[in-house]
């Protein structure tokens, strides 16, 4: 299978149209400037001479376009190989369009203005043609090599908008990948200890509140798994989707779970990854609630403040602090998992703080820009 490549490598005559735009630009230019030259100094024969300089003008046209052929092959070469090959093409390039001219103004039915050149006065053919040709080959030199660098000056800004274009889409492509590798770290995570649960119910032949253990499980699951892991969901949604989650812990600790939520209705829209706080609630109920011999409060609550959303969340078990260590006893997810998708999804705009809090418990610390619901 070929692989993808930026805009225009595919092709066998890579900026054909910026080749041709260019060329007809020039040469328009060039017969803009002669005739406005031939009308002010008031040349002899003007129409005669008008057709002349367009047919070479064409003729130059067609000269001009052999230089882009044969600058094809080094297309992909750097700039400065594709200077130096221009530079060289336009040498032939400019004799063989000042040996077409000097036949068409003094060969070809010579006019006479061309007859009466004191320059050429008791010269043979092949003088004339010589000093012709060199003396004007110089100046044509420039003309072709001014198109040259116009030329490679555009194609190559056109490849590096299309090298950027191809980065950046990598990057994000690299991006989505890492976030969509994140989430998915989360489901098995949180499946391998509510599976353990139910086995624990089961075994303990509480079937009624396995059975609705399940059927809560079920619906996260069909909430969670139909989103886009790269998408943002309002964070009124993802507190949603948490209390769905401590909908089943709740089950396990009926008499120990109380669960609040302190959000402003103002922030409920604000767009936050989805998700983002699972391991954030898991790591509160496994280690604040689980390892408790009394009513835990787990509290969720958010504010705005210059310009980045907090969100914290807080247990207030009796676990002392310094037993507190994310990820013992897990699949190596949890609050390293949140803090690197802030960072994939955010960069240095986003991060996490966590540790125990003053007031007992342990509390986890989230921020991100604020970004509003459209």
């Amino acid at each position: 299978m070929d692989k993808a490549l930026p805009d225009g490598e595919h092709r066998r005559l890579p900026d054909l149209g910026i080749a041709i735009k260019s060329i007809i630009a020039f040469w328009l230019l060039y017969i803009a400037l002669i005739t406005l030259r031939a009308v002010v100094l008031q040349y002899h024969d003007f129409w005669e001479m008008l057709w002349r300089r367009s047919l070479a003008a064409f003729v130059g046209s067609l000269i001009t376009f052999l230089v882009y052929l044969a600058m094809v092959p080094v297309w992909r070469r750097s700039l400065r190989a594709k200077a130096v090959v221009a530079a060289f093409l336009c040498l032939p390039a400019s004799i063989l369009f000042s040996a077409f001219n000097y036949f068409m103004f003094y060969v070809y039915a010579p006019l006479d203005a061309a007859k009466d050149e004191p320059s050429m006065a008791g010269m043979s053919a092949w003088e004339m043609l010589w000093r012709s040709v060199a003396e004007s080959a110089l100046s044509w030199y420039f003309i072709f090599a001014a198109w040259a660098a116009v030329y490679v000056a555009m194609s190559q800004a056109k490849q590096l908008r299309a090298a950027d274009r191809h980065a950046a889409m990598l990057a994000r492509e690299a991006q989505e990948a890492q976030l969509r590798a994140l989430r998915y770290q989360i489901n098995p995570h949180f499946l391998f200890n509510t599976l353990n649960s139910l086995s624990s119910l089961i075994l303990s032949q509480k079937t009624d509140v396995a059975e609705q253990m399940l059927m809560n499980l079920s619906t996260f699951f069909r909430a969670t798994l139909s989103a886009d892991p790269t998408a943002d969901i309002s964070l009124d949604d993802e507190i949603k989707l948490q209390r769905l989650y401590l909908d089943i812990e709740q089950i396990r600790f009926p008499d120990r779970l109380t669960v609040a939520v302190d959000v402003p209705d103002a922030l409920r829209t604000t767009r936050v990854p989805v998700l983002i706080l699972q391991p954030v609630v898991e790591n509160a109920v496994k280690y604040g609630v689980a390892r408790s011999r009394r009513h835990v409060t787990v509290r969720i609550s958010a504010y705005e403040e210059a310009g980045r959303l907090h969100i914290k969340v807080k247990d207030d078990g009796e676990i002392p602090a310094d037993e507190f260590e994310p990820g013992e006893g897990s699949t190596g997810v949890g609050l390293k998992n949140v803090c690197d998708r802030l960072i994939a999804r955010y960069g240095s705009r986003a991060g996490c703080m966590h540790g125990p809090d003053p007031e007992g418990g342990y509390t986890v610390h989230i921020y991100m820009p604020v970004v509003k619901h459209d």
